[in-house]
C-alpha cells in the first residue's frame, strides 16, 4: 500500500486521533505502595494519573471515575488529556501516567520495537454490526460501493500504518481487491467530511462522531472495517508498564478492577455512557443523540488481538511476528 501525508487544517484533530505512537524513554512510574484495596494506608487514597484521549472510546473511565468506581477501589484518578495519541505510550514508559489508553495496533507495534508493556483492562470493541458499527469507510463516489472498490484510489486514515490502514487493506483483500494499490493519506477525522465532499480524496475511513457527521452531509457506508473483520473485535486497552506492574502489584490490581468494573457499567448503563460524553468532549448534541457508541467489555478478546498482531505483520506495519500473550498479565 503506497501512503503520503496531507497536512491537518484543524488543531483540534491532533486531539482526536485514534493512535498511540510509540517512543519516549525508560522509567517504571512508581507511585506510593497502595493496599489490598489500592489504598496507601487505611483511609488514603492512591493517586494515579491515566492518559486518555476526549474521544468516544473512553467513555467508560469517564462514566466510571464520574461514579466513584475508582475511588471504591481505593484510587484517586486523575485523567490526564492527552493532545494526541502519540503522547500516550511514551509519557506512561516515562512515568508520567501510571496508565495510559491506546488502540491495540499501537500497543502490538510498542511490543515489536520492545518496549515492556502491559495490558491491564479492555478499551472498547466493535459492536460486531457491519451497517451501524462505530467506524466506516466512506465515500460520495457512486462508483464505490465494495471494499474492492477502494483498490486504487485515494484513502483518508488519521494516521498511517495503524489499525485504520490495517483493517481497511484486509477487508479489501478479502473483497478481491489489491490493498497495495490503495493511496493511504494522513488527515486528521475532523477534516475528513470536508475532503470527501470536496473530492480532496475519495473516501475515508472515519469514526464516530465523525461518521455520522460525514453521512449526515451525504456520505455513503463502503465498508464496516472494524465488524467486517471480526464482529468482536478489540480496538483499544488500557495499558501500563511491565516494571510498574511488578512495582506497584496491588495499585495495577486496583486499576485494573475498577476499570474493568467501569467497563460492564458503560455497557449495562449505555444512556449514561452517551450522556458523559457532554462532559469532556464538544460534540454537537444531535450529533451525540444519533452516533453509534462502542461495545463495552470486561474481558480482553486474546483471539482479535493476535489477529491484529498477525495483520499488522502481514500489512508490514510491523517486522517481526508479536506474541500478544506477552501483553497480557
Amino acid at each position: 500500500m503506497r501512503t503520503r501525508r496531507l497536512p491537518l487544517t484543524l488543531a483540534v484533530a491532533g486531539a482526536l486521533m485514534l493512535t498511540a505512537a510509540c517512543g519516549g524513554g525508560s522509567g517504571d512510574g512508581a507511585s506510593p505502595s497502595a493496599g489490598a484495596s489500592g489504598s496507601s494506608a487505611a483511609g488514603e487514597m492512591t493517586p494515579v494519573k491515566v492518559g486518555v484521549l476526549p474521544i468516544v472510546d473512553t467513555a467508560a473511565i469517564w462514566l466510571g471515575k464520574d461514579k466513584g468506581i475508582f475511588e471504591q477501589h481505593g484510587l484517586d484518578v486523575t485523567l490526564e488529556v492527552a493532545q494526541g495519541g502519540a503522547a500516550v505510550v511514551p509519557a506512561v514508559v516515562s512515568g508520567d501516567y501510571q496508565f495510559g489508553f491506546s488502540n491495540v495496533t499501537s500497543l502490538i507495534v510498542a511490543a515489536s520495537q520492545g518496549l515492556p508493556l502491559e495490558i491491564v483492562a479492555p478499551g472498547n470493541f466493535s459492536t460486531g454490526d457491519t451497517k451501524a458499527d462505530i467506524g466506516a469507510v466512506v465515500s460520495k463516489d457512486a462508483s464505490i460501493t465494495s471494499p474492492a472498490d477502494l483498490a486504487g484510489k485515494t484513502v483518508a486514515v488519521n494516521t498511517l500504518n495503524n489499525i485504520g490502514t490495517v483493517t481497511v487493506s484486509e477487508v479489501v483483500e478479502k473483497a478481491g481487491g489489491d490493498p497495495s494499490t490503495i493511496k493511504f493519506v494522513e488527515m486528521g477525522f475532523p477534516d475528513m467530511p470536508a475532503a470527501i465532499s470536496s473530492g480532496q480524496v475519495d473516501a475515508a475511513w472515519v469514526l464516530e462522531p465523525f461518521l455520522t457527521i460525514a453521512k449526515n452531509q451525504g456520505a455513503h457506508v463502503v465498508t464496516s472495517n472494524f465488524a467486517e473483520v471480526d464482529p468482536n473485535m478489540q480496538i483499544a486497552a488500557y495499558f501500563t508498564t511491565k516494571q510498574y506492574a511488578q512495582k506497584e502489584p496491588e495499585t495495577t490490581k486496583a486499576f485494573s478492577d475498577a476499570m474493568k468494573e467501569s467497563l460492564d457499567y458503560a455497557e449495562a448503563h449505555p444512556d449514561e455512557a452517551r450522556a458523559i460524553l457532554s462532559s469532556y468532549t464538544e460534540i454537537d448534541p444531535e450529533v451525540q443523540k444519533a452516533m453509534t457508541m462502542p461495545k463495552f467489555s470486561s474481558e480482553n478478546n486474546t483471539d482479535s488481538l493476535q489477529q491484529m498482531a498477525d495483520l499488522a505483520l502481514k500489512y508490514k506495519v510491523i517486522d517481526k511476528k508479536v506474541d500478544t500473550s506477552e501483553l497480557l498479565p
